[in-house]
């Protein structure tokens, strides 16, 4: 199982927007975009009240590499990075470990 924490930065794009068309946002683009990469499960956060380095995180879960590269190939081609409504700051990638 992989996990792989994107650092993101919102821009003025998406800051700009009012918390219905957000949503719209999401309902529209993002969940078809998700919908589509079976095997992984997404989660977003919040950050940028507590660093100054993101101002949100998604993390990814998969133990298929094809899906999360062709998830992330698909958000690349959306207006979540083409607007851009978030930039990439950073991925870290990780493998999952047991030493218990």
């Amino acid at each position: 199982m992989y996990t792989f924490f994107i650092h993101l930065n919102a821009t003025k794009e998406w800051l700009g927007l009012n918390h219905g068309e957000r949503e719209d946002f999401v309902a529209t683009v993002l969940q078809p975009i998700f919908g589509e990469s079976g095997g992984i499960d997404v989660s977003f956060y919040d950050a940028e009240a507590f660093t100054s380095k993101c101002s949100d995180i998604a993390v990814l879960k998969t133990a298929d590499l094809e899906a999360y590269t062709k998830l992330m190939d698909d958000l690349r081609d959306s207006s979540f990075f083409m607007k851009p409504y978030f930039e990439l700051v950073d991925i870290y990638p990780t493998k999952l470990t047991s030493y218990v």
